[in-house]
């Protein structure tokens, strides 16, 4: 069991889930995937509070998909070329799906 304090995230993010049965151990992917591609910078610092860079990194550079603003702001984020992200490298191989 972890003494961490849960992260204080805008609920607005999770729109499509309830928010109360999240959890945010077995649903981490979830959380810090949503959090990178439509939080503010107060929730990626929250998300990278309770999970610790090394776990973010993980997740993000094998997301299947980040917007491409949000891709680069990741790249930033957690300093890594953004060539590395799995996202961007299915984005340069099937530019038409992602139009924006």
């Amino acid at each position: 069991m972890t003494d961490k304090k849960i992260p204080e995230l805008d609920r607005c993010i999770f729109w499509d889930v309830d928010f109360n049965y999240l959890d945010y151990d077995r649903h981490a992917r979830f959380i810090i995937e949503r959090v990178f591609d439509r939080g503010d910078v107060n929730d990626i610092r929250q998300c990278r509070r309770y999970y610790g860079d090394e776990k973010i990194s993980g997740i993000l550079l094998n997301a299947r998909f980040l917007s491409e603003v949000r891709t680069y702001l990741a790249a930033a984020v957690i300093n890594k070329p953004v060539e590395d992200f799995r996202c961007y490298k299915i984005r340069q191989l099937m530019p038409g799906l992602f139009p924006y």
